[in-house]
Formats: structure tokens, C-alpha cells, sequence
């Protein structure tokens, strides 16, 4: 599962996190997954959630000191399933080593959080890349990408990889479009540049052919937009279902986005 929370300080009236984190936990609850990509959250939320769902454990740092201030690109785990030997936090910036950093006329510090697992039950192992691109700077967005691959091409291991998070882009933005190995005409990207590598678009490919499918609801279940929110796999999986939540509870949602989920069997 992926899902933008929307941070917990903002001032949302009716839609603030008190209002709604019961609901979160509900929709967590309901679908219990085994991995859980959160985006925008804050340290005191994901406090609140690890001890409303103990099963969870977590990986990730807040983005403005790499340390506990500011958003995370958080990573939950079942920890009775999984175990994690590689873990990194860094910022989408010309310095990603360097905490709070930022580049590409990107105003909001951006980061991505990857870790690598490894499945208990079928003695198997994968990463998961969870992301949060800006929300404004197309060249952050496409430079942000480019960061992102490099880090996939050049881990440790090649195992399968599962690419996740509020990417702020629609399906036909040149940064998603370069991940899926189309050849575009962007800011930075250009069809001088090949990917490593293809990803799959997991709700694309049970969902080809379906309309309405915005994952930003501003709170009211809106299905109108863009999908801005993925989960992408690459490797030997198969994907055997991709859904878009679009649950409610007495008319409130329980964020800003829907969370999204897929079901990936690995092959090997």
C-alpha cells in the first residue's frame, strides 16, 4: 500500500488529523499490508500509528534534519514477516547525502527512503523505494527521477524492486512516462536519455483501459485528475491485483489522497 497521509499540523478544519486518524487506522487495518508507504508524515503521527497497529515496524527519517523533524517518506513493515539489512534516506538534490538539502527550484526539502527486506516465509528478497516528488518544479520532478534510477541501477543487489509514492505527476508527465521506458520530450529528459530499465505500472496493468482514476480527492472523494500516486515494480514479479481506495466513513476521508494498493507474487 502507498498513501500520501497528509501532515499533521496542517490547519484542515473538519479534515485534521484528529478528525480522521482513527480512519486511517481502520483503512490500515482493514487491508493490512505487508509493506506500507507513507508520504507527508510527521514523527508524531507515525508515533500514533506504530501503537495503534504494533504489528508494524518502520524505517525512514524526517526529511528537514535526518533525524525526526520534518515529513517522512516512511517505510512499515509486518515485522513478524520481514527482515531488513539495508536501509537509506536520501534528499532529491545536486547533494542527496546531505540532510534537508534542495535543488532544482524546489521549494519543499524532497526524499526518498528505500529499504531492503527480506520475506521470511519464502526466504526471498526485494526493495521498496518510496518517494515524494515536488509538487511544482517539473525539472525537480524529471532530475528527481534521474536521481532515483541511478540509485536503483547502482544497488548492492539486483533484486526486484517496487517504486512507490506521491509522485505529483500525471500518467503522461515526462518523468513518469521515462520510468515506464517511453521515450519523451521534458525539462531535463530527452530521447538522448534510456533508462536502465522499464518499470511496471501495476494499477495500468489490471486497469488498462479505466477513466476516474485521481488519486488527489481534496477531502471529497473527488475521482476527476490526474493519478498521482504509483506503485511501480520492476523484476520478477507478478501482479495480481492493483486497487485505488476510495473508502469513507460517515462521509470523511481519511486523507487528501486515496491510498492505493497492489498484490505482487515474487516469481523466483
Amino acid at each position: 500500500m502507498s498513501f500520501n497521509i497528509r501532515y499533521g499540523t496542517a490547519d484542515d478544519g473538519e479534515n485534521s488529523w484528529d478528525f480522521r486518524k482513527d480512519i486511517v487506522f481502520e483503512i490500515i487495518k482493514r487491508f493490512h499490508p505487508d509493506i506500507l508507504c507513507l508520504q507527508e508524515v510527521l514523527h508524531f503521527q507515525l508515533e500514533e500509528i506504530l501503537s495503534a497497529l504494533c504489528e508494524y515496524d518502520m524505517v525512514g527519517i524526517g526529511r528537514d534534519d535526518g533525524k525526526t523533524r520534518g515529513e517522512y517518506a516512511a517505510i512499515l513493515f509486518l515485522k513478524n514477516r520481514f527482515d531488513t539489512d539495508t536501509t537509506e534516506t536520501f534528499w532529491l538534490s545536486d547533494t542527496p547525502e546531505i540532510p534537508g538539502s534542495k535543488s532544482w527550484g524546489n521549494e519543499i526539502t524532497r526524499i526518498c527512503t528505500f529499504s531492503r527486506f527480506y520475506d521470511l516465509p519464502s526466504k526471498k528478497c526485494f526493495y521498496t523505494f518510496n518517494v515524494h516528488l515536488d509538487h511544482i518544479s517539473q525539472i525537480s520532478r524529471e532530475r528527481s527521477i534521474l536521481l532515483v534510477t541511478d540509485k536503483i541501477r547502482n544497488r548492492k543487489y539486483k533484486d526486484p524492486v517496487v517504486l512507490t509514492g506521491d509522485f505529483n505527476a500525471g500518467e503522461n508527465n515526462p518523468a513518469v512516462k521515462f520510468l515506464k521506458g517511453e521515450s519523451v520530450e521534458g525539462e531535463v529528459i530527452t530521447p538522448n536519455f534510456t533508462s536502465a530499465f522499464t518499470f511496471t505500472d501495476t494499477y495500468r496493468e489490471i486497469h488498462p483501459d479505466k477513466n476516474k482514476v485521481g488519486t488527489f480527492n481534496s477531502f471529497e472523494g473527488n475521482q476527476e485528475g490526474d493519478k498521482i500516486d504509483y506503485i511501480f515494480s520492476l523484476g520478477s514479479y507478478e501482479i495480481i491485483s492493483a486497487d485505488i481506495i476510495r473508502d469513507s466513513y460517515n462521509g470523511r476521508f481519511p486523507s487528501d489522497h486515496f491510498p492505493i494498493t497492489t498484490i505482487l507474487k515474487l516469481k523466483r
